[in-house]
């Protein structure tokens, strides 16, 4: 139900804007006519983009961890465009930490993936709050933060994290102002971003064909969000909907069946896991949509 939040001259603030995901939303919703206020760290890369979008803009350069990088987004946006109706919590880094590593490296992880949406929430939410107007909030979540596979536990955790704020985000909300202001969460499958591909040489990546553009996340979305969708769980050229789905339940399942955590990589599980994914194949009647770039 996106009803007017895509309407020209409406503000949308976006955070690591400069590359991948944050600049495929940026890219699509000037398209749309939406005035852009950007934020990355990359200010180079920061202002390539800006100067290639035909919408005005305010870019902003700073580390989504730094608090008061975030207070000078939020005033140079109402500065320069007065509130904003749509706010992407885009920015994320995957920096690794196991389950005893240090808490610094827990921290370095949670502020910038969890931490930095909770502040911006708390910069944005309450002068949406004041509008009479169409406003939302996309939050990028990760299939990590669903089924939570080992070897990176400090991004699980936040992306966890990011699963449950986001929730908790879309009720109170509704509680509030019913479906004025919502709240979304983005999960994009495999995608083709820095992040996935630190050196960008996708040419000579064989997981490449496996991973939807950034492009294709932002269509998808775009699509659900019409259909006034809560979860924007994307599948990717290998991983379906189906397949999705039964991961999930199969990771749920470990509580209410007792089995070991993460019994899907569990040495006495993997068959009874594979059996269980043996009929995930595409069907109709899944729930979801396909990709309008496919």
């Amino acid at each position: 139900m996106t009803d007017n939040l895509f309407t020209p001259g409406n503000v949308v603030v976006i955070t690591g804007a400069a590359n991948g995901i944050g600049a495929a939303w940026a890219q699509r919703l000037a398209k749309e006519g939406l005035r852009l206020s950007l934020f990355d760290r990359d200010g180079h890369a920061l202002q390539r983009l800006a100067e290639s979008l035909n919408t005005d803009t305010v870019c902003v350069i700073g580390d989504v961890a730094d608090e008061k990088a975030l207070q000078q987004l939020y005033d140079e946006t109402r500065a320069a465009f007065g509130d904003a109706q749509l706010l992407i919590n885009n920015a994320g880094v995957t920096a690794s930490a196991g389950p005893w590593d240090s808490p610094h490296a827990f921290h370095a992880n949670l502020a910038i993936n969890l931490l930095s949406m909770v502040a911006l929430q708390h910069l944005f939410v309450p002068h949406m709050l004041a509008q009479q107007r169409r406003c939302a909030i996309i939050n990028l979540g990760s299939k990590e933060g669903i089924t939570t596979p080992p070897g990176n536990a400090a991004y699980s955790v936040a992306k966890a994290g990011v699963k449950v704020l986001t929730e908790q985000l879309a009720h109170e909300l509704r509680n509030r102002v019913g479906d004025r202001i919502t709240a979304h969460l983005l999960v994009p499958g495999f995608t083709r971003t820095a992040m996935n591909f630190p050196d960008m040489n996708e040419d000579k990546d064989a997981r490449t064909a496996a991973a939807w553009s950034a492009d294709q996340v932002v269509d998808y979305s775009m699509t659900r969000l019409a259909n006034g969708d809560f979860y924007i769980l994307c599948p990717d050229n290998e991983v379906t909907p189906l397949m999705d789905k039964k991961r999930i339940r199969w990771a749920s399942e470990d509580i209410t069946e007792n089995r070991p955590a993460l019994s899907r990589w569990h040495p006495q599980w993997q068959a009874q896991f594979a059996a269980w994914m043996d009929d995930a194949s595409p069907s109709e009647g899944d729930g979801y949509y396909a990709s309008p770039s496919q």
